[in-house]
């Protein structure tokens, strides 16, 4: 397990995270990118579409949605609509989402600072530690599971 006393970095908005998710949206609408997705939510004040790149991870046949970075804009607005936009190439899909509990949470973000490399720092729990080490931070980082709009489990919700 990780030592209590390393700190996870914060994430802060700034002018350059801004202009670089700009460069890597236009390269994830190419689908350059591997497992990153232009994720599309409804902004829950303004009822505008709002668009960031998202890495996604596949856990035990399932698709997941990571917040790396805490509780953000898209996270609240997703917490409000209860569903996203995936983009990538000529590709969209809408899937309904269901936020899961810090013990569902654990595996998939442990596999995701695998796939994620660079949200790493934003972890305190590292690629060597085990899954209790990333449940026990899994209320920092919201993990929502996704079901494609319009299939047999999406009805069921």
């Amino acid at each position: 397990m990780t030592s209590p006393d390393q700190p996870a970095r914060q994430f802060r908005r700034s002018r350059g995270r801004r202009i670089g998710d700009a460069i890597i949206s236009r390269f994830v609408a190419l689908g350059l990118v591997p497992s990153t997705y232009l994720l599309t939510t409804t902004g829950r004040t303004t009822g505008r579409e709002l668009t960031h790149p998202a890495t996604l991870v596949v856990h035990d046949g399932h698709l997941w949605l990571v917040a790396p970075y805490g509780v953000v804009s898209w996270v609240r607005n997703v917490r409000a609509n209860g569903s996203v936009t995936l983009r990538r190439r000529t590709e969209r899909a809408s899937y309904t989402v269901r936020e899961v509990a810090a013990a569902e949470a654990g595996p998939v973000l442990k596999k995701y600072v695998r796939v994620a490399s660079a949200t790493r720092p934003y972890f305190r729990a590292t690629l060597d530690d085990d899954v209790a080490a990333f449940v026990a931070e899994a209320d920092e980082h919201p993990v929502f599971e996704l079901t494609l709009r319009g299939s047999r489990a999406d009805a069921a919700v």
